[in-house]
């Protein structure tokens, strides 16, 4: 064996055994199966619901606390071995009524994306490259508003943690989408019913950009949990959304049909 080949292999050697002291230290070991099954978990709790509708209120906060509220309708449709549909139609302030707004998640495939907006009277189709940026001026990126889907990401259990008192899992989730405005995520899942309690979303720098608390957790059908709450802070701004679901529906006949970007110009 050469002298170099010997100095790569002594190299090598040196830094699996840094990597594995730093592991150890932190206390913070990758488990990539384990983050899968769990993950997997969390997708399993919420299969099977069919359709929804949803009256809320967005509350935009800027770093001064100073507040605009808006009143929004959400209509989602879930699409069994596919990413879900949803639409959103804004009713008040004057500003932004009409406004509707359409998401077709998918699993293996970009997200397709449109939005009407009254003021130019033409449905404007979202590229998918950005989909980082913001969703009708709130905290929430346009890729924030699509399903959760197991495809788009690789996880790592990365371990336990509480919240509020309630017994969590910590998974890190990565996108694999190279159009994603995140280089990765940490969700917070509740160890006894699957629901996300907090997630972490951290910059193309690997900072911290926002955090998104999700409260008040209601149970439906005997199944399925909703978040009448959800607050998305941007930690490098001070600014945050909230979410607050005031009246929420399963199964009222919602179909395919109804979920037509040729259509939003016309939605009610």
């Amino acid at each position: 064996m050469s002298a170099s080949n010997r100095f790569y292999r002594s190299l090598q050697h040196v830094l699996l055994i840094v990597v594995l002291a730093i592991g150890t230290s932190t206390g913070v070991i990758a488990d990539e199966q384990r983050g899968l099954e769990i993950s997997k978990l969390r997708k399993a709790a919420d299969t099977g619901w069919g359709d929804t509708e949803a009256e809320m209120r967005m509350i935009l906060r800027n770093a001064q606390g100073q507040e605009s509220v808006r009143e929004i309708r959400v209509r989602s449709l879930e699409v069994i071995d596919d990413g879900d549909k949803a639409l959103t139609i804004f009713d008040r302030p004057r500003d932004v009524s009409g406004t509707a707004f359409l998401s077709f998640s998918k699993a293996l495939e970009p997200d397709l994306q449109w939005i009407y907006l009254p003021a130019l009277r033409r449905v404007k189709r979202i590229n998918s490259k950005n989909k980082s940026g913001p969703f009708m001026g709130s905290e929430f990126a346009f890729e924030d508003m699509t399903s959760f889907e197991l495809e788009k990401y690789s996880f790592n259990y990365t371990g336990e943690d509480t919240i509020d008192g309630r017994s969590a899992f910590k998974v890190e989730q990565v996108p694999l989408d190279r159009n994603s405005g995140y280089t990765r995520q940490i969700v917070w899942i509740d160890q006894e019913h699957y629901y996300v309690l907090k997630i972490e979303f951290y910059d193309r720098k690997n900072a911290l950009l926002k955090t998104l608390t999700l409260d008040d957790y209601r149970l439906y059908k005997d199944k399925f949990w909703r978040a009448h709450v959800s607050e998305m802070v941007n930690e490098q701004t001070g600014k945050s959304t909230e979410l607050i679901i005031d009246k929420l529906e399963f199964d009222v006949g919602l179909e395919e049909a109804d979920f037509d970007s040729n259509k939003l110009r016309n939605v009610r």
